[in-house]
């Protein structure tokens, strides 16, 4: 009997122990790759000792201190390090206790900058459908996965949703990057001006969408036209990276890729990699000088904001990134991986996309591979993979509901930035034989991969 109140709480899970490098050990002693990083977090994966010494080190001086009353010195020296390496623009950082709480500060600064402004009737904000943006109420409203939203509805704020720019399943045959990237561009604007264009506060977006669709990144250009779309009519832009972002797209932050500079920037999971729960709102100076121009303070806080050692460890995790240079093997590794992925399924008869950037990497599985028609959802085909997976000693990270919330299967892997080429090869291994595994499993055909 447990009196844990677990996700699941008619399943039994097995008892994490230990971790050791790229591995989690159970108290049986069974050995677990984390091919998904947990959910993408751990991204120099367990037990890293100069992470670990930093902990304890600043947990011996001072553990935790009020920020009504004090700074300290790792929150000051972990936003310097963050702000010196984000887009330009960007001044400020405010650090939270994770992903949902950093789009909740990203929602509420962008209201207050217009209040602030004296634009008080900016408040509408439009996201993309099949979307994911965290948990909290306001975090949620904002997300566009039905599933996740349907019994809560009625405690959700009214927010808007626009086509998510996802190439392989909604770009018409055809048609071009480009051109794709003017039609959702244009989906927006007309979004805007049916809302009213001096009521629309901020529109909102994962810059690589994460865990409801699979490492799906942007077409090229899509978001220098959405940039684009934002400052015509004054609208904020929000960038969600609390997943792609730190690293895991071979970029600190993912949008340095687009060539575009948010005015909000949401980040955790790689921030602190799992050791300390951490996240930050990255802050452009405009919306900070408004605010500090105009009433003097953010209308908002958490007991646990800037976090002594949660700083401490997030900073030497970001040390750590630079100074062994592992956003230079998360690119190798990542591009390893893709290959690998393509060689071991690429023929597989029910292989749809490999899609992704560094060691962010999505795997869409499909019944039919002409038509790319989906799995039907009963089959629950992810939770099978998972389950394979798991007994084969892998980690991954499955989900449903791919294409609109219910209809869908793929694979996220996020391995830690730490990997060898050989830990690469024994993901693909085991991930290739989970799939035919599950796919057997369900009734279906499982042959074909190569």
């Amino acid at each position: 009997m447990s009196y844990v109140f677990h996700r699941l709480p008619k399943k039994a899970l097995p008892v994490a122990a230990r971790g050791d490098g790229i591995e989690i050990i159970d108290s049986s002693g069974k050995r677990y790759i984390d091919a998904s990083g947990g959910a993408a977090v751990s991204c120099l994966g367990h037990s890293h000792r100069r992470i670990v010494d930093a902990i304890e080190r600043q947990a011996r001086q001072l553990a935790y201190a009020h920020t009504s009353f004090f700074t300290t010195e790792p929150a000051e020296a972990l936003a310097e390090h963050l702000v010196k390496a984000a887009p330009a623009g960007i001044g400020h950082a405010y650090f939270v206790s994770g992903g949902s709480e950093a789009m909740e500060a990203a929602l509420k600064l962008a209201r207050q900058y217009f209040v602030e402004i004296g634009e008080p009737a900016r408040k509408h904000f439009i996201a993309r459908r099949q979307s994911y943006h965290g948990n909290t109420l306001g975090a949620l409203a904002i997300g566009g996965n039905a599933w996740r939203r349907e019994p809560f509805l009625p405690l959700l704020i009214d927010t808007h949703h626009v086509s998510p720019c996802f190439a392989y399943r909604f770009r018409h045959e055809g048609e071009s990057d480009e051109a794709y990237a003017q039609r959702l561009a244009n989906e927006l604007e007309q979004k805007i001006l049916d809302l009213g264009p001096s009521t629309v506060a901020a529109f909102v977006a994962e810059t690589v969408v994460g865990a409801t669709a699979g490492a799906v990144p942007p077409v090229a250009q899509y978001f220098r036209k959405i940039r684009a779309v934002c400052d015509k009519h004054g609208v904020l832009l929000i960038l969600d990276e609390v997943m792609c972002g730190m690293g895991r797209t071979g970029f600190l932050y993912a949008c340095e890729e687009e060539g575009i500079a948010p005015d909000l920037l949401t980040i955790a999971k790689g921030l602190g990699a799992g050791y300390q729960p951490i996240g930050a709102t990255l802050v452009s100076d405009r919306v900070y000088d408004a605010i500090v121009g105009g009433s003097g303070f953010f209308q908002h806080g958490h007991t646990y904001m800037g976090h002594a050692t949660a700083c401490a460890a997030a900073l030497e995790v970001q040390r750590v990134i630079e100074e062994d240079k592992l956003l230079a093997n998360v690119t190798a590794r990542g591009e390893q991986l893709r290959s690998a992925l393509r060689e071991r399924l690429g023929h597989h008869p029910h292989l749809g996309d490999i899609r992704g950037r560094g060691l962010f990497v999505g795997v869409e599985l499909v019944r039919d591979r002409a038509t790319r028609a989906p799995f039907d959802p009963q089959l629950r085909l992810h939770a099978a993979i998972k389950h394979e997976a798991m007994t084969r000693g892998l980690m991954a990270y499955p989900m449903g509901g791919t294409i609109d919330g219910k209809n869908g299967d793929h694979v996220l892997l996020a391995p830690p930035f730490i990997c060898t080429s050989r830990d690469i090869e024994r993901i693909v291994e085991r991930l290739g034989d989970a799939i035919d595994a599950a796919l057997a499993g369900i009734g279906t055909v499982a042959t074909g991969s190569a």
